[in-house]
Formats: structure tokens, C-alpha cells, sequence
């Protein structure tokens, strides 16, 4: 008689309580529906573990005798196989054209990974972020892998201990900007993280990029904060249009506006502010800080426009969304005070360096300077958005006066 053409496993001694049902099982998946696997083993009553999992799983078993020890015979079922006749394909893992995810990612799809199959009946998840062009960039990639590679640790990153001495009225005005630019940092954090939970994780990158974003925010928070207490003093003044100003952010009907006004307006000004720091910082510390934080606010900008790129792209009307996002945010503060004298004057003293009237009169014109910069910015990036000339130039006009 020929030998027999069956496949055949010996699990030995291994139970199936001990992990012998995974080799049973991966020898099972490769045969056909039909097809037989012959098992052998001795350990305690694998025989009666064998019938139970055969009988809850579909698969037709029967014993055999074979030099006087029992032998199974396990016959491939259909409903192992069935149960995955309604599942759901979710994409590619590196995305499908141009690396690029659905259109719109389905709530049962829920929390698995893009490209898995998902087993019908999974349960749903509803995320209110779940269409492509409501969130996507195309740069969001190669833009988390640039965030994940800049991180850097606030402890060893900035030469804490640098000496230097300030005269009273200079180390008050870095307080008092510090002050200001953790109440903004404190905004800036909150609003993506408002939208973290809402996206689906099938658009993994812009999920990623975002909680690094957050991550950022909070160093950033960390820094002005301890630069702000370096001399032993407590933060100084929070105004009531500032904080108007940045509640704004919180009240933006969508991810794009929140995006617009946070991203591509406000922290765009931001950066100018930051490098006007970096050049007039009367320390080490609050030099270095200016340098590592405005690096961090830059790709924040960039993920901001390469989204509302993307958006316009393939939703061109959502422009006026964006017209429309600015004039109502101008309404809104039109009776607030907008950027605090505490602030304003801060900045022309660190960059007058000293209270007298030639350097108060070079500080002041460098802070005008700073608000030509921050509109020339906020225009060509409004341009980039393809908002005509004019009408960049009348809308960059319209931004908040407390810069984010």
C-alpha cells in the first residue's frame, strides 16, 4: 500500500492547554476545506481536548489506532473559514495612491490597524474625524518622522545654569513675555488635543503628528515656565483680551478653522515672535529656548498649510470658510483690548536693552518692525491659500491683535 499522502504533526507530550492547539491549528490553515491532518501526540487526554476544540470549531474528527496508539484524523472545516466571508478590507497599510488613505475611513473598521482585515460584527467606533479631506496632509509622514527626530529634552537641551545678570526692569519683561507665551502655548496645546480623540486612527500619520505636536506644546510650556521662575519670581500678568483672544480658538467650528486660525495665522506670528527672542534675548537661557521652540513652531505651521492645501485642493469653495473664519474672529474681539501694554512694552525693552530714550526709541521700532514681519507673513501665506492679493492684505489685517 503507498504511505499515505496526509500531512502529519506529532504535538509529543504538548497539551493543548500548553500550546499544542497552535501547531494544530497553523497545520489545519493549510490544507483545504476538505482536506485532512493527521494528529498524534500523549499527553493526558489530548484526545478528549482535541474532540472538544474539533466539535466547537466545525471540523469532522475522527480516531484511528496506529501501532496500538490513538491517532486523529481532522478534516478541515467550512466555518472556521466563513467566518471571515464578511470581513472588511481596510486599505494598505502605507496607503493606496501616493501613499494616500480612504476617502472615508468606516466606524467599523473601529480601532485596527490600515490594512487589516476586520471581522464583521466588530463593534463600531464613531469618530467625527473620519473623511480624508477633513483632516489629511500629504506631507503628514514625512513631517511626523521630521517631529519624532527634533525632540528634544528640556533638561539637557538648555544650559540652565548659564550665568548671567540681568538688571531688574530687563529680567521683569522676560517674565512678563514668558507669562505670555505660556498662556498661548497653553491654547496651542489644547486645541489639537481637542481633536486628537475625533480622529480615526486610520489616518494614522495626522494622529501621530498631532500628539507630537502636543508633546511639543508641552515642552514649550515647560521652558517658558521655567525660564519665567529661573530668578525666583512668579509669572506675571494675564489680561483679560488675551485670554478672549485665545478663546476663540477653542470656539472654531471645524478641524480646518481651528487649524487656520491656530496654525497658519496665529502660530505663523508666532514663529516671527519667537526669532525676534532669539535675536534680542538678553540671556543664554532665553536665547537657546527662542531657538529650540521656534524650530517646533515652524513644522507646526507647516503641517497647517499642507492641510488646508490639501482641503482646498479638492474642496476649493472651503475658502470662504476660512474669509469667513477671520471676520467672525474679528467681530468677536473688536471691543477687547487686544495685546496687553505689559507685553508690547516688555518686547521693546528687551530690545532696547535698557531703559533710556535712543534704546527705547530703537526697541520701539524694532517691535513695529516685528508686526510688519508677522502681516507680511500671515499675507503670503494667505496667497499660498490662494486668497488674491487685496484680499490677503485685508485679512491679515483683521487678525487678532494679541498675535495668536
Amino acid at each position: 500500500m503507498a504511505p499515505s499522502s496526509t500531512p502529519t504533526i506529532d504535538i509529543e507530550s504538548l497539551g493543548l492547554d500548553q500550546g499544542a492547539l497552535l501547531l494544530i491549528r497553523r497545520a489545519l490553515a493549510e490544507r483545504p476545506v476538505g482536506g485532512e491532518l493527521q494528529v498524534r501526540g500523549r499527553s493526558p487526554d489530548w484526545e478528549m481536548h482535541l474532540q472538544a476544540w474539533c466539535r466547537s470549531q466545525g471540523h469532522p474528527l475522527r480516531f484511528e489506532t496506529v501501532d496500538g496508539l490513538p491517532q486523529a484524523r481532522i478534516t478541515r472545516g467550512p466555518h472556521a473559514e466563513g467566518r471571515w466571508r464578511d470581513a472588511q478590507a481596510t486599505g494598505t497599510a502605507l496607503g493606496g495612491i501616493n501613499g494616500t488613505p480612504a476617502d472615508d475611513a468606516e466606524a467599523s473598521w473601529g480601532l485596527a490597524a490600515r490594512g487589516a482585515t476586520v471581522e464583521a460584527g466588530s463593534p463600531g467606533f464613531f469618530f467625527a474625524l473620519h473623511r480624508r479631506h477633513e483632516l489629511w496632509a500629504a506631507t503628514a509622514g514625512d513631517l511626523y518622522r521630521q517631529a519624532a527626530a527634533a525632540q528634544w529634552d528640556p533638561a539637557t537641551a538648555i544650559e540652565w545654569g548659564a550665568e548671567f545678570s540681568l538688571a531688574p526692569a530687563i529680567e521683569a519683561a522676560v517674565v512678563q513675555v514668558m507669562t505670555y507665551l505660556i498662556e498661548n502655548e497653553n491654547a496651542a496645546l489644547l486645541v489639537p488635543a481637542r481633536h486628537l480623540g475625533q480622529i480615526h486612527p486610520h489616518y494614522r500619520e495626522v494622529l501621530q503628528l498631532l500628539a507630537l505636536q502636543c508633546a511639543d506644546e508641552a515642552r514649550h510650556v515647560e521652558v517658558f515656565t521655567r525660564r519665567a521662575t529661573l530668578r525666583g519670581h512668579e509669572p506675571a500678568l494675564s489680561t483679560a483680551g488675551g485670554q478672549a483672544s485665545l478663546r476663540t480658538l477653542f470656539d472654531a467650528p471645524d478641524f480646518s478653522v481651528a487649524t487656520f486660525l491656530l496654525a497658519v495665522l496665529g502660530e505663523g506670528s508666532f514663529v516671527n515672535l519667537l526669532n525676534f527672542l532669539q535675536a534680542n534675548a538678553p540671556d543664554p537661557v532665553t536665547r537657546q529656548i527662542a531657538r529650540l521652540t521656534a524650530r517646533d513652531e515652524a513644522r507646526h505651521v507647516a503641517f497647517g498649510m499642507a492641510h488646508l492645501e490639501y482641503r482646498l485642493s479638492v474642496q476649493p469653495d472651503y475658502q470662504s470658510k476660512l474669509r469667513n473664519a477671520i471676520e467672525v474672529r474679528y467681530d468677536a474681539l473688536a471691543s477687547t483690548a487686544g495685546l496687553n501694554e505689559e507685553v508690547f512694552d516688555a518686547l521693546v525693552l528687551l530690545a532696547a536693552g535698557e531703559l533710556s530714550p535712543n534704546a527705547i526709541a530703537r526697541g520701539h521700532a524694532a517691535v513695529q518692525q516685528l508686526q510688519r514681519d508677522m502681516a507680511a507673513g500671515r499675507r503670503a501665506r494667505l496667497a499660498r491659500l490662494g486668497f488674491d492679493r487685496d484680499e490677503a492684505e485685508r485679512l491679515s489685517a483683521l487678525h487678532t491683535r494679541n498675535f495668536m
